[in-house]
């Protein structure tokens, strides 16, 4: 019988310590063994791995005809957007303005850079172009600390006859409120407007409309050598200051001069019209070739009602024509030439043919040297409307699996398609069958039915009190239009759309329109918005106030509401004047604030009756 050895026990013979060093090494190896496999294992998990690509469908775009004539200009776009947007020269051709005449200087134009148009006033812009006069206005009745100051009519007097004898220092004005917003105008022509009108434009819209001025600083320079003087009103004063000297002031006609210590050296005072009282001339003024001076002007009103400050220029040896008041149609004072938007907001509130807005010197030191703005006289491009054939047009079909057909759409009846073909026999095909362009085309070719409607909704503006308790003599609402459209009709439609409004204004006293505003979204009617959608535009302030006895303003007028599928087709419109929805592409030419004719065409505004005033009244 063999014996059975046995294995030898390695640990026997050895020392104790030795066998423990075993161990521990051992136990180190397999830590680190598995540190490895983890480490690895982690960068295995970073790995990076692309994601699929989309699956993007491609529109095919429909590229429009347009005839433009050799003489011709590109019609401008028009960019939509919830704000007013910064001013710019239009390329048409503006209606000619009193006292366009040949040998005078300058010419209707516009600089490169404009002001912003969001609060385009008669006061002037938010934004400074570099040639233009700050602006401020000044509460007498109010402390700068907001504290209120007792004031009448001759403390109100004194406090202007220190400032301007100070040699207009601002110390002299450091305890009463200024407004914290600034204007910047490129002329000093402000026909009589309702007082409560100014304060809301420098910011401080509840501020009283009675003891206050405004106050403009700016230089006034010429490219070349020039003699002239200004002619001028203010109601119910006004101060002009040209390199540390008076040269014009004036105060209301029918009272005696409030400051007796300057008058005209050049006579003539108080002979012509302009506004509403006869003009005071200026002394005469000479500037060197491109040598600014500084020029200051303040005019305002210390009881309500009305508010005036307006410049003219005469320049020496120039003969101009005659007005309608008999005077000579002096050119306005301005540092830039003035542009529609400007034209625009002079015009609501000046009497025609009393001066002329378009003609004179512009003063800066580069109206002569920069190239002038283009004016097309030429007719704009005519564009072509785009050839489209019928929805009931012959077109080519085909089917998934590639054959064809020519027929015509008559209509989609549940699951299936209706052509008719040139023999005249209606075919029935399962939409299903055909290929993803024709099913395309049929769900466009049947849009759903829509229910549109327009609203708007309205917050009386406040105006600060005048003096003696009477209200001021202009009321205003704030505006806030919005459309609505609803899906009325059953069966799918996901295709995107697009909605556009008009909201459209009507002059009081006038007969001219005006784009209160214009707003675009895109959409899809789906089960998550209830298959409705509803978008609103910004506030819009609308005026009515009385000025020489006559009203004037604006008031709501109508709206137009078209919506368009994803081939720019109109799908839907809602309108009460019909008129709106055939001059379309006029319309859209349009920016918020322009005013427009009948065949939505700009225009300037109606302009108001002029005053009657008794000539040689002081």
């Amino acid at each position: 019988m063999k014996k059975i050895k046995k294995k030898a026990d390695i640990g026997r013979g050895m020392p104790s310590g030795f066998v423990i060093s075993l161990l521990v090494h051992a136990g180190a190896f397999l830590l680190a063994g598995m540190l490895v496999v983890f480490t690895v294992h982690q960068k295995e998990e970073k790995k990076f791995v692309p994601p699929k690509p989309v699956d993007r469908p491609k529109m095919k775009l429909k590229k429009p005809k347009v005839k433009v004539k050799k003489s011709a200009k590109p019609k401008s776009t028009t960019r939509i957007v919830t704000k007013v947007q910064k001013a710019s020269m239009p390329d048409i051709q503006l209606p000619e303005m009193s006292g366009m005449t040949e040998g005078l200087v300058g010419d209707i134009g516009g600089f490169d850079i404009m002001p912003d148009l969001e609060e385009m006033s008669v006061f002037g812009g938010s934004q400074s172009i570099g040639s233009d006069f700050e602006g401020e206005v000044y509460s007498l009745v109010h402390s700068r600390q907001g504290g209120t100051i007792s004031m009448d009519q001759d403390a109100f007097r004194d406090v202007l006859r220190k400032y301007v004898l100070s040699g207009w220092k601002d110390s002299v004005l450091s305890r009463y409120y200024r407004s914290p917003k600034k204007l910047y105008t490129t002329h000093i022509m402000i026909p009589p407007v309702p007082t409560a009108l100014a304060p809301g434009l420098f910011g401080v819209p509840e501020m009283e409309d009675y003891y206050l001025f405004v106050k403009y600083e700016g230089q006034l320079v010429y490219p070349e050598d020039i003699k002239f003087r200004f002619w001028g009103v203010g109601d119910a004063y006004i101060f002009v200051n040209v390199d540390g000297k008076e040269v014009l002031m004036s105060a209301w006609h029918f009272h005696h001069p409030w400051f007796g210590w300057w008058t005209s050296t050049a006579g003539g005072d108080r002979t012509h019209i302009l506004g509403n009282q006869l003009m005071v001339v200026g002394d005469w003024i000479e500037l060197k070739a491109g040598e600014p001076v500084d020029m200051k002007v303040l005019f305002g009103e210390w009881k309500g009602g009305s508010v005036t400050g307006m410049l003219l220029v005469e320049v020496d040896g120039v003969d101009y024509p005659t007005a309608r008041t008999g005077g000579p149609l002096l050119p306005a004072f301005k540092t830039e030439k003035m542009t529609w938007d400007t034209l625009t907001q002079i015009s609501r509130f000046l009497a025609e043919d009393e001066c002329s807005l378009t003609n004179g010197p512009v003063f800066n030191d580069y109206s002569l040297n920069s190239p002038e703005p283009v004016v097309s006289a030429e007719p704009e491009p005519e564009i072509e409307p785009e050839e489209k054939m019928p929805e009931s047009a012959i077109r080519l079909w085909s089917t998934v699996r590639g054959r064809s057909m020519e027929a015509e759409f008559v209509t989609a009846m549940g699951d299936n398609a209706i052509l008719k073909n040139e023999r005249g026999r209606q075919i029935k095909i399962p939409l299903d069958r055909l290929s993803e362009e024709d099913r395309q085309f049929i769900s466009l070719a049947m849009p759903p039915k829509l229910d549109i409607n327009f609203s708007k909704s309205t917050k009386p503006r406040k105006f600060g009190g005048t003096i003696e308790g009477v209200a001021p003599p202009v009321r205003g609402n704030f505006y806030t239009f919005s459309a609505s459209i609803e899906k009325t009709s059953t069966g799918a439609y996901n295709h995107p759309l697009t909605a556009e409004f008009f909201a459209i204004g009507d002059e009081i006293g006038g007969n001219k329109h005006i784009l209160l505003d214009h707003q675009r979204a895109d959409f899809v009617l789906s089960e998550e918005n209830d298959y409705t959608f509803e978008f609103s535009g910004p506030q819009v302030e609308l005026l009515d106030y009385t000025i020489n006895s006559e009203r004037r303003g604006q008031r709501y007028g109508g709206f137009l509401i078209i919506v368009k599928d994803s081939r720019g087709e109109v799908i839907a419109y809602q309108t009460p004047r019909e008129s709106l929805f055939r001059n379309l592409d006029h319309l859209r030419d349009l920016r918020v604030g322009w005013y427009f004719d009948n065949d939505c065409k700009r225009t300037l505004p109606s302009p108001p009756e002029p005053f009657s005033l008794p000539a040689n009244t002081n």
